[in-house]
């Protein structure tokens, strides 16, 4: 017969002693719970009340949202007290919270993620930015309002219906193509110089700039335009840009993407001297190589060229070079390019996201018939990545930053980050009306309809 186990008389003790512990611990809790329940009901409050909200802590909590590019707070006026803020990058891009004056501030956040940022006790109203180089000229500033007279409950938007949502955007979508005051990335004809240069005048200034219908803004322009105009050479021709600066700062121009003397890189305070307002500076060069080129400021830049100063240098036959390069992966009725369209893409600065200094509904439509091809540049002088996609038909991409590809690829969304730019080939074979936009989607529409980033390709 099997002996049955002893138990150890201390073990048994020592598990009765715990459980009454634990018992203990746990009666407690629940009657400090009890407590705080019994004390906000004494003082006319509830228990919901004693978990947080403003009435009950003195706390306010703030809901932050980070978009392309704006702050919102909801509420947007609070009353003194501590402050956290409850920050959600809304956007597409990396945006991060800083408050100077108290010297808080988020990590940098990718789009999607949520954090708290505790401002500890506020009296006064909180002036906020996205640090981010070029985000808070943009748009990413904003002030929290602080009153004794303000209550911390969350501001509420009305919606709209769905009746008027599709209202509204089929208005915007007939406003399309929005007549505006000023076109952008126009051909300058250079003169010729008596010593043999190619000369191009470009002078850089403020202007006023519509975006869009109503929507003027300070835009910085060569020659008026934003984009800047748009400027043609050939390998072995003499350039000299001059460039005269009516700017209230100094600037200077770097030629990028464009082979040249390091003298003329455009770099101060390295390879020359800021041209000062009311001065001038001519850069000389040799172009010795083919290009896709850009010219934009190197001084200040994260304000001056998202602002509007850049413009596009092509040196070469790019029609020519890029079909040839196609061979017979393209379907051409008549073995040449109709037409060559630069499109210079930004999202930063007074323009913001915007194609060719243009926001939807005053962005430029194209057109072709079936069986024509069409060159296009993308040039992206924005602070982030933009995935252009045209609807139909699907491009051949032949060159990048300038320099053909050995083996051309077809695509129909093509990423273009800042700095970059691609050549693609696009030959029409279906009629009809086809979007043209980024497709970062709150680049290209809103509630409201299209917006931004969109044009359309018209085949006939």
């Amino acid at each position: 017969m099997s002996e049955k186990p002893i138990r150890n008389p201390f073990l048994a003790s020592s598990d009765f002693l715990f459980s009454l512990m634990m018992l203990a611990v746990i009666a407690m809790v629940v009657s400090i719970g009890a407590i705080g329940i019994v004390s906000v009901a004494k003082n006319g409050g509830s228990a919901t009340e004693a978990a947080g909200s403003p009435s009950a802590s003195g706390s306010s909590t703030v809901e932050v949202t980070l978009t392309e590019f704006a702050i919102a707070f909801s509420p947007s006026v609070i009353p003194p007290g501590n402050v956290v803020f409850n920050v959600h990058n809304a956007g597409a891009a990396q945006h991060n919270l800083a408050v100077a004056s108290l010297n808080k501030r988020t990590a940098t956040l990718d789009s999607g993620v949520h954090v708290l940022l505790d401002l500890g006790k506020v009296t006064s109203d909180v002036n906020v930015i996205c640090e981010i180089p070029g985000h808070a000229d943009s748009g990413m500033k904003a002030t929290l309002k602080v009153s004794a007279d303000a209550s911390a409950t969350p501001d509420t938007v009305a919606m709209i219906s769905n009746e008027e949502m599709d209202a509204a955007m089929d208005a915007v979508a007939k406003r399309f193509p929005e007549k505006t005051k000023g076109l952008g990335g126009q051909e300058l004809k250079p003169t010729i110089t008596s010593d043999g240069y190619k000369q191009f005048d470009l002078t850089a200034k403020i202007v006023d700039w519509e975006v869009e219908g109503g929507k003027i803004v300070k835009g910085w322009a060569y020659n008026g335009q934003i984009p800047g105009p748009q400027l043609r050479a050939n390998v072995g021709d003499k350039i000299r840009i001059r460039l005269k600066n009516e700017l209230p700062e100094s600037t200077s121009m770097h030629l990028h993407g464009v082979r040249v003397p390091n003298a003329m890189d455009g770099v101060d305070p390295y390879t020359q001297p800021a041209i000062k307002p009311g001065e001038t500076f001519d850069y000389d060069f040799t172009a010795t190589e083919v290009a896709v080129g850009m010219y934009h400021s190197h001084h200040n830049a994260q304000v001056q060229i998202p602002n509007g100063l850049a413009g596009s240098l092509l040196i070469g036959d790019w029609k020519t070079s890029t079909l040839k390069a196609a061979g017979n992966r393209i379907t051409d009725v008549n073995g040449k390019v109709e037409q060559e369209v630069v499109m210079v893409l930004n999202d930063a600065g007074t323009i913001g996201l915007s194609l060719n200094g243009k926001s939807f509904p005053a962005t430029t439509p194209y057109t072709m018939k079936i069986g024509e091809t069409m060159l296009v540049h993308y040039y992206n002088e924005g602070l982030m990545s933009h995935p252009m996609h045209m609807h139909q038909p699907t491009g051949l991409v032949v060159a990048r930053d300038g320099v053909m590809l050995e083996n051309p690829f077809f695509a129909d969304t093509i990423s273009v980050a800042p700095g970059e730019r691609f050549s693609v080939l696009y030959t029409a074979k279906d009629a009809g009306v086809w979007a043209w936009h980024c497709h970062i989607l709150t680049h290209a529409e809103t509630p409201m309809g299209m917006k931004y980033m969109v044009t359309a390709l018209i085949v006939s």
